[in-house]
């Protein structure tokens, strides 16, 4: 666990840089476009790549030294901030330098996610995985709640260029903590041969998955779940602004963040239920209720109570589904089947991003309005006017949530992965490698 503790310090403060810069460049984007659209089209760009790069980065993981790949995923990283430092201190950063700079990070987080995901089950005992996951969602929780703040005021004193130097220096952090340690030689099974052609071993995470019931069942909850965290992220602040102001947005923003991080810690501590699918299972059937309650009424507890609630299930469900992956799939493989696994639930939130918007301002806002089509209805238990119709949108995907958790729960495929998949020898004999 030392060495697993290391790296993952690197990580939390690498990840905490990234936060400043990201919230640093939005803000610099919005004060010198005033475009919504263009401040958007960042989120679009540090998608796009995770899904279109993901299939090939699998292989190059499983086959390569994974402490070298992180090590170069965050120097890539390093130097796309400093090229954007570069162009603000001559006076040319334009709006598509953003875009691109914003695109490359991303490409190099693809490649450093499932390599940080497959070594971590080198570096940590299984009866520890729960805890060790549950580390990762606190330092990302962490920094989603530090790094916007933080950002704020470092705007203020050293402007854009300083916090993308500091960005750098967290990268070279990262980069040190990982030259101090030594993964455990990973050792093969030989089910997989070096000698495949590249199309076969872009192919295999997905032949994997689906040649496994519980694995795809999975796969697609996970896929469902990131869809309506999608639409969440895209209307929440629209519907908050409907009914109070921006101050109250910040403070329920903050007090869901304050979920996340208590989730996160009761994670690192507690490791998760026993069985890690009643950890997904369970705490999706609560994250659906409190999606409800942050929909159904305009009252600032409402709303506040459920997105603490909904937030706190985060880490344990993202830590528990992680377990089983990491226990299901063994090491020498887990680079291609993690790419396809982060491919396959990345792409649901574009498509998300895409249709939340028209869909609550054409469709459901109408109903809500007053003397809309569900005024006398709907709109007798979440109202009507401004910002009811995204509130009966809430409700509506709490209640899928709720059923995509229930139908899991009825799945014996889902429902018995962890029985009817025998888990993987993945921690490796204690030999290392330079």
């Amino acid at each position: 666990m030392i060495t697993f503790i290391i790296v993952w310090l690197g990580q939390l403060v690498s990840l905490l840089g990234s936060g400043l810069t990201s919230f640093a460049l939005g803000v610099w984007m919005f004060e010198r476009t005033g475009s919504i659209t263009q401040v958007a089209l960042m989120g679009l760009f540090a998608v796009l790549p995770r899904i279109v790069l993901s299939p090939f980065v699998g292989p190059l993981v499983d086959r390569g030294d994974r402490r070298w790949i992180m090590i170069a995923s965050d120097m890539g990283a390093g130097m796309s901030t400093l090229l954007v430092v570069g162009l603000f201190a001559t006076g040319q950063l334009l709006p598509w330098h953003i875009y691109l700079a914003v695109s490359l990070n991303a490409a190099f987080s693809t490649l450093q996610w499932p390599a940080y995901a497959a070594t971590t089950t080198l570096l940590v005992p299984r009866e520890q995985l729960g805890r060790a996951n549950g580390m990762v969602q606190l330092g990302q929780a962490i920094a989603e709640i530090l790094a916007p703040a933080l950002a704020g005021v470092l705007m203020q004193s050293i402007q854009l260029r300083g916090v993308i130097l500091i960005d750098f220096a967290t990268f070279l952090f990262a980069v040190g903590t990982l030259l101090l340690v030594r993964f455990p030689k990973l050792q093969t099974t030989g089910v997989v041969s070096q000698k495949e052609s590249l199309w076969h071993q872009i192919t295999y995470g997905w032949s994997y998955i689906t040649a496994r019931a519980g694995l795809m069942g999975l796969l697609w909850f996970s896929a469902v779940v990131n869809f309506l965290w999608g639409m969440l992220g895209a209307l929440i602040t629209p519907m908050i602004l409907s009914f109070t102001s921006s101050d109250t947005l910040g403070l329920i923003v903050s007090i869901a963040g304050a979920g996340m991080l208590m989730g996160s810690l009761m994670m690192s501590v507690w490791g998760g239920p026993k069985r890690r699918i009643d950890g997904v299972l369970n705490f999706e059937l609560l994250s659906g209720l409190c999606f409800m309650l942050i929909g159904l009424r305009p009252t600032f507890w409402l709303t506040a109570l459920g997105a603490f609630g909904a937030h706190i299930t985060i880490a344990i469900v993202a830590g528990s589904n992680q377990t089983i992956w990491q226990s299901k799939v063994p090491s020498e493989m887990q680079g291609r089947v993690f790419s396809t696994q982060q491919m396959f639930t990345k792409a649901a939130a574009p498509l998300a991003y895409l249709i939340a918007g028209p869909l609550a301002e054409h469709v459901f806002e109408p109903l809500l309005a007053v003397e809309g089509g569900l005024s006398h209805t709907a709109g007798l238990w979440v109202g009507i006017g401004p910002g009811r119709g995204i509130g009966l949108m809430f409700v509506l995907m709490g209640a899928i949530k709720m059923g995509v958790a229930l139908v899991g729960r009825l799945n014996p495929q889902i429902r018995g992965v962890e029985e009817m998949l025998p888990d993987v020898g993945n921690v490796s004999e204690p030999c290392y490698i330079p």
